[in-house]
């Protein structure tokens, strides 16, 4: 919720926010923050210029449940990774839907900002936005320092040639 100093508290909506690509780039992934569905779509779709949006809308999937997630990324293998922002953690979802909870803390405040590397890691920023001024009525609660987290994950980042 956001919660100005004095004012009444609205729901904290956005549109759109965590992307990342297929490990073969045919699918675009994409999620709203406030929502815990997680999308795919065509990204031949996409990148077609003669395209309608219903043809682009045609090859939308629905790909079931998602935790409240901030940011998206994919690896090699085809997982996907994010920070669930209700329990702190870190996550990854397999190809066939199922998810894995590859880190858990107190300090994982807003997981946001994800990158899988050639080193075989996922890296990860606990930025701590949940506690910025206009969620607490103009009081900035974050700490520094900031978290960067390094998990290794054997696998390494997606590759399009």
């Amino acid at each position: 919720m956001v919660r100005p100093a004095g004012g009444e508290p609205t729901y904290y909506e956005t549109g759109s926010d965590g992307i990342a690509l297929s490990a073969d780039g045919t699918r675009l992934y994409y999620c709203p923050l406030s929502s815990r569905r997680l999308h795919s779509v065509s990204t031949d779709a996409l990148a077609d210029p003669d395209a309608t949006d219903a043809e682009v809308a045609a090859t939308v999937e629905d790909l079931g449940f998602k935790p409240m997630a901030d940011g998206l990324e994919s690896d090699d293998k085809g997982r996907l990774y994010g920070g669930d922002l209700e329990h702190n953690t870190i996550w990854r979802r397999s190809p066939n839907g199922t998810y894995r909870t590859l880190a858990q803390g107190r300090d994982l405040l807003w997981v946001d900002t994800l990158s899988v590397a050639s080193d075989r890691h996922l890296y990860a920023i606990a930025n701590q936005l949940n506690r910025l001024s206009p969620f607490h009525e103009g009081k900035d609660l974050r700490r520094k320092p900031y978290l960067l987290v390094r998990l290794p994950i054997d696998a390494g980042p997606v590759r399009l040639v």
